[in-house]
C-alpha cells in the first residue's frame, strides 16, 4: 500500500501509475486523483512478505530518478533443506537447542531449530543475512561443552555407558538418534572409544556441516537485503543527493540490522531524520 499526503487530507489504497519531477515540483498520480508536493519521502519497505502488501514500487522509483539500487535478497529468514536432508531431518521437526551458527566468518551463539521445510530459530535467521546460496553452514551442537572432557569423564564414570546414551544428555535424544542414523558416530560402549574415536565424535558435533538449499524466500523473510544504494543518499537528511526533495527511509534503503528491534529502530529513525528538513 503506497500514501500520498496532501495539505489537509490523506489518500490511502490508491496504486500510483506515475511520479513526475518539474520546476522543483513532484506529481503523483493515481488513477483517482493527483497530488503535487515539494518533498516526497519513499516509505515503501523491501520485498519480504508479499502477502502484507510489499512491491518493488521505491525500487522503481529510485532507478527512475537515477539513484543505485543494490541487489536484492530476502534476509533474516529460514534456510531450507537439501533433498537427502529434508528426507533425514524433517522427521525431528519442532527439535530445537543452542548452538552456534557460523557462515563466511559470521558467527552467531543462538538456538537453533528443525523445521519441516529446512533450519530456523534465531541462529539461522541471522546466519541467513550472511549465508550465500552454495555455502556451508557450520554449526557447534554443544558450544557449551569441550565434548572431548565430556566424554572422557564419562567414560571414566560409565564405562558400559553407550555413546548415544551419554550424548543424549547433552542434546535432544531425538537428534542424537538421527546422527546415529548418519553415521556420524557408532553406538558402542564408552569403554570401547580411543583417544581418536574420542575427537572424531567431538570435531563432527563442534563442526557439523549443514548445506542448505536456499531459503524460504521473501515469503517469510522478515527484512530485504539491499536496495537504495546509501552512497546516493545525504546521512544526515535521507535526501537524494542529485535528486532535491526526494527521500528514502527505512527498508527500500540498503541498511539491513539484526534481530532484536534493529530493523524497526532504522526505519523510525531515518524517518524521523527525514521528518526535519523535507
Amino acid at each position: 500500500m503506497s500514501t500520498v499526503a496532501g495539505t489537509d487530507q490523506i489518500a490511502m489504497q490508491q496504486q500510483i501509475t506515475e511520479v513526475s519531477f518539474a520546476d522543483g515540483i513532484y506529481t503523483v498520480t493515481t488513477p483517482e486523483l493527483s497530488r503535487q508536493c515539494q518533498s516526497l519521502v519513499i516509505a515503501s519497505g523491501g520485498l519480504s512478505l508479499p502477502n502484507l502488501g510489499a512491491t518493488a514500487f521505491g525500487y522503481q522509483l529510485a532507478e527512475q530518478f537515477g539513484l543505485k539500487v543494490l541487489p536484492l535478497r530476502a534476509a533474516l529468514v529460514p534456510l531450507t533443506w537439501q533433498p537427502a536432508d529434508k528426507a533425514v531431518f524433517e522427521e525431528i521437526s519442532g527439535v530445537s537447542l543452542p548452538v552456534t551458527a557460523e557462515a563466511n566468518g559470521t558467527l552467531f551463539p543462538e538456538d537453533m531449530l528443525f523445521t519441516h521445510r529446512g533450519l530456523s530459530g534465531p541462529a539461522f535467521l541471522q546466519i541467513s543475512s550472511y549465508w550465500q546460496p552454495g555455502d556451508n553452514v557450520i554449526v557447534n551442537m554443544a558450544p557449551q561443552t569441550d565434548l572431548v572432557a565430556y566424554l572422557v569423564s564419562q567414560q571414566q564414570a560409565h564405562p558400559e555407558q553407550e555413546v548415544k546414551t551419554a550424548l543424549g544428555k547433552l542434546l535432544p535424544k531425538r537428534l542424537v538418534e538421527k546422527l546415529l542414523e548418519l553415521q556420524v558416530f557408532t553406538n558402542q560402549p564408552l569403554k570401547a572409544l580411543n583417544p581418536k574415536s574420542i575427537q572424531q565424535i567431538a570435531d563432527s558435533l563442534h563442526g557439523y556441516i549443514f548445506k542448505p538449499n536456499g531459503t524460504e524466500g521473501y515469503r517469510t523473510a522478515e527484512v530485504t537485503i539491499g536496495g537504495v544504494d546509501t552512497d546516493y543518499l545525504s546521512s544526515k537528511t535521507m535526501e537524494a543527493k542529485q535528486q532535491p526533495g526526494l527521500y528514502f527511509i527505512g527498508e527500500v534503503v540498503d541498511v539491513t540490522g539484526w534481530l532484536g528491534g534493529y530493523n524497526f529502530q532504522w526505519a523510525w529513525a531515518s524517518g524521523w531524520v527525514a521528518g526535519q528538513y523535507c
